[in-house]
């Protein structure tokens, strides 16, 4: 039997109200009511095709939900905003719905990014228990010994804790650069740079080339696709979701 109801904090963060982490803040401070009753406690389950749910006494309704690919330029940030006014990957998508970076590239790592609304979607794809895999195209200057592949492989101890083990495999090599596939389920910030710095190869180029059951493909630097039905359920499938009805 599929569950139908959920915590109140975990729908309004999946519906962008708030950060999950804010949730119990916000309540606090707005007038959120669950069937004409003020409510507090984040953990109080409802179901959103039968409860009404307001806040300061405007409805709730949930965004219709998109989802796209983009295949991200190097030199542009992976946020929503940017103190710095720096030029972030929503603002190459022209859209009026209130997307967000599946995860993220740093500003110098180019390719393939998913920028969606689904709020429940992001977490589970983001989150390592759920082993979803993410292959990135690495370009290293000078050689690559067979130490360095083997503790890559292994895992890299990290200021924040060991690497899970990747899967690496040389594409080729030429007599200034060895070209690799490294294939992750993590997502620490700067992994595969901090992880290659760690073993001592310098990496000058870093584009990821699939996500989970995405692939690159021939999109071009910049430009960005709607997802099919069928990519969609796919993803939701890696990440251990339910589909869509």
């Amino acid at each position: 039997m599929i569950q139908t109801t959920q915590r109140l904090n975990k729908y309004l963060a999946n519906l962008g109200v708030c950060a999950r982490r804010d949730v119990k803040q916000f309540l606090k401070g707005q007038n959120v009511t669950v069937n004409g009753e003020r409510v507090k406690e984040g953990g109080l389950r409802i179901d959103p095709q039968k409860d009404d749910i307001r806040i300061n006494g405007s409805k709730v309704v949930a965004p219709q939900l998109v989802y796209y690919l983009l295949n991200k330029p190097k030199g542009i940030v992976s946020t929503t905003a940017d103190e710095y006014g720096r030029k972030n990957v929503t603002s190459l998508i022209p859209t009026k719905d209130r997307i967000y970076p599946v995860g993220r590239l740093d500003k110098d790592t180019t390719g393939l990014l998913i920028l969606t609304n689904d709020g429940e979607l992001t977490n589970q794809l983001i989150h390592p228990k759920y082993h979803v895999d993410k292959v990135y195209r690495l370009t290293i200057e000078g050689a690559i010994t067979a130490a360095q592949l083997n503790a890559l492989r292994r895992g890299v101890l990290l200021d924040d804790g060991i690497t899970y083990p990747a899967k690496v495999v040389i594409i080729r090599t030429t007599p200034q650069k060895i070209f690799l596939e490294m294939t992750i389920h993590e997502g620490r910030n700067r992994q595969i740079r901090r992880m290659c710095e760690t073993v001592g190869l310098k990496l000058v180029d870093l584009q990821r080339i699939k996500f989970g059951p995405l692939s690159l493909g021939a999109l071009g630097t910049g430009k960005f696709r709607n997802l099919s039905v069928n990519e969609i359920a796919s993803l939701r499938k890696s990440a251990k979701l339910i589909p869509l009805e």
